[in-house]
């Protein structure tokens, strides 16, 4: 292992532990170091804040990890998560779930149940029908395309089910797409663990054949690459990811294209596992200082990832003229 890549890992890991602790002592109330470890009377508050700071290392993890794939897939620096319309038919589902339910009569906690379980069964519907799609196109960048036209389709729905919503059901959908990352619970992040874990295991597989693919298609069948079988590994895997932190954080947009970005720029040429890495420990940062600005700031998660990444993506198309 290259010893620049251990540096470079080893200061990204060291602003990690800076940012989770800051971000641990971030908010309205000042916490003492008992109140993390010992029952105390503010020890609800510190759960909350170490929940925050798990779903941030979650998302850092997975965001930048479904854009890799991507990316090193299609071959093209502006994939990302939201490229194949996962974000959007998520965000659709929860908005069906959202306007349809309001009569519903419902504990808390069954609602925050079922309005994560919308956006992954959602996700998971749209990930079926890539893959359907996925055979009838000769050239993988027409999934792309696909995925364009379906997240227009899903945010004219969506429109249109604001329109005819009531003041209560879209004040609800509103506050969802911001990003909450402070109302995740402890079950929904043992949920949210085990699908990511899921996600990474499938994307591990992805990893030795992503290298024969980026040698071209004849090359990778010589290799014995199962080209067919990688692109389901990668709708699956980044289906996964995405759909699991849009379930439980709202849209985190952008993150999956800009981080690997990035990452390139840091760590370039290098071999595809250490540049997923590089992205999961980056993504990791990343998200753990946007957390701190969301909580500094008041302002929501998916504005403050919005601010950021527009102009690191104009910049990178701009490069690209």
């Amino acid at each position: 292992m290259p010893k620049s890549f251990k540096v470079i890992c080893f200061l990204l890991f060291i602003g990690t532990v800076i940012s989770v602790i800051i971000n641990l002592n971030i908010g309205f109330l000042k916490l003492n170091f008992a109140d993390f470890f010992t029952e105390t009377q503010n020890s609800q508050i510190a759960q909350l804040r170490i929940n925050r700071v798990l779903v941030m290392i979650l998302a850092g993890i997975s965001i930048p990890t479904a854009g890799f794939l991507l990316q090193e897939y299609f071959q093209n620096p502006l994939a990302g998560p939201s490229v194949l319309g996962i974000t959007s038919v998520a965000s659709l589902s929860v908005a069906f779930y959202i306007f349809l339910s309001q009569n519903w009569v419902l504990p808390e906690f069954l609602q925050n149940s079922f309005l994560s379980l919308s956006a992954i069964a959602g996700s998971l519907l749209l990930m079926l029908v890539l893959i359907g799609f996925s055979n009838r196109f000769q050239n993988h960048n027409f999934l792309i395309i696909f995925g364009f036209l379906v997240s227009a389709l899903a945010g004219a729905i969506v429109s249109i089910l604001q329109f005819y919503a009531d003041n209560q059901s879209l004040k609800n959908y509103i506050l969802w797409s911001f990003g909450a990352n402070n109302s995740v619970s402890g079950n929904e992040i043992f949920v949210l663990s085990v699908i990511v874990l899921m996600g990474l295991f499938l994307s591990f597989k992805t990893i030795k054949p992503l290298i024969g693919n980026a040698l071209g298609t004849v090359y990778a069948r010589s290799l014995g690459v199962n080209l067919n079988g990688l692109k389901i590994l990668i709708i699956v895997a980044s289906s996964l990811l995405s759909a699991s932190v849009t379930a439980f954080l709202g849209p985190i947009l952008f993150i999956g294209i800009v981080v690997p970005h990035f990452c390139r720029m840091i760590y370039n040429p290098a071999k595809l596992w250490q540049q997923w890495i590089l992205n999961m420990l980056l993504g990791v940062l990343i998200m753990e200082l946007f957390s701190i600005i969301s909580e500094l700031t008041q302002f929501p998660l998916n504005v403050i990832t919005s601010l950021f990444g527009i102009p690191v993506i104009l910049t990178m198309m701009m490069k690209k003229i």
